[in-house]
């Protein structure tokens, strides 16, 4: 009796010794899953519908700016659209078509005169002016053509860019505009500042936001008569509004665009050496 016991005791050891044996290896060959390899997080991009402003890297930091865009750099028409900041936010106050230079458009810093280009950027806009009298509830200051009114753009002349009355002696008439020769495009307009501040010779001079021609301009953004006055009754000095030209994509997008027309990432470039 006491040895089939131990027999039956014996068997038990080796069958649960097989057992594990058989087991082990299945064990050993079904590792723990592998963590997959982290991936580099995506900027998200805003939203389709988000207001062209807010897409923008430069506004010019007031709160009213109109945009004049082109879908590319030969395009002669496109859309300007004036804006208004609200509690943080942009809207859109009024839209209409656009024209632009014949030439189409070019980043303002590299710009040449009498290319017929509309210099991409964004610039403050120093006054108002036209043949007509302001529309009702224009605030900025507004400057009447005369018939003694004149822009310079003689490069040899100290008042290179700039509105003069009376043709200075070192200004030659064949290199300025007589202002009051353009009855229709200039009945009312802002004054764009490109090349304004500090302006360098060849660059570029008289660039306007005015009352469309009868085509292309000569590197000027020009709406409709109606836009025209609307937006000067709309703009208003004391909350800083700028004019952004620029783009849909490309290396002159207005949504990169900054200052004379630098892209954002030029711009930082820059600062960085």
């Amino acid at each position: 009796m006491r040895l089939s016991l131990v027999l039956a005791a014996t068997l038990l050891t080796t069958a649960a010794l097989t057992a594990t044996a058989v087991t082990a290896p299945d064990a050993r060959a079904s590792p723990a899953p592998r963590r997959a390899p982290s991936q580099p997080s995506v900027p998200s991009l805003p939203p389709a519908d988000t207001p062209l402003p807010e897409r923008m890297a430069d506004t010019g930091g007031g709160d009213q700016l109109i945009t004049a865009e082109a879908p590319a750099t030969t395009s002669t028409t496109g859309t300007v659209t004036w804006w208004d900041r609200r509690e943080g936010h942009w809207v859109a106050a009024g839209s209409a078509k656009a024209r632009f230079g014949a030439g189409g458009l070019v980043a303002g810093r590299k710009r040449e005169q009498g290319t017929s280009t509309t210099p991409a950027g964004v610039y403050a806009m120093p006054y108002a002016f036209g043949i007509e009298p302001a529309p009702a509830g224009t605030l900025y200051g507004y400057r009447p053509v005369t018939d003694d009114s004149w822009w310079c753009q003689d490069n040899d002349s100290v008042s290179y860019n700039r509105w003069v009355e009376g043709l200075p002696d070192d200004c030659r008439a064949s290199h300025a505009e007589h202002m009051a020769d353009y009855g229709q495009q200039y009945a009312r307009g802002l004054v764009i500042g490109f090349n304004y501040d500090r302006p360098v010779r060849g660059r570029g001079a008289g660039i306007f936001l005015h009352v469309n021609g009868k085509g292309a301009t000569a590197g000027c953004v020009s709406v409709p008569a109606g836009t025209m006055s609307a937006i000067l009754s709309w703009a208003d000095p004391v909350r800083a509004p700028h004019i952004a030209i620029g783009t849909t994509g490309g290396p002159t997008a207005i949504t990169d665009i900054v200052g004379d027309g630098h892209t954002a990432r030029q711009r930082a470039a820059r600062k960085a050496s």
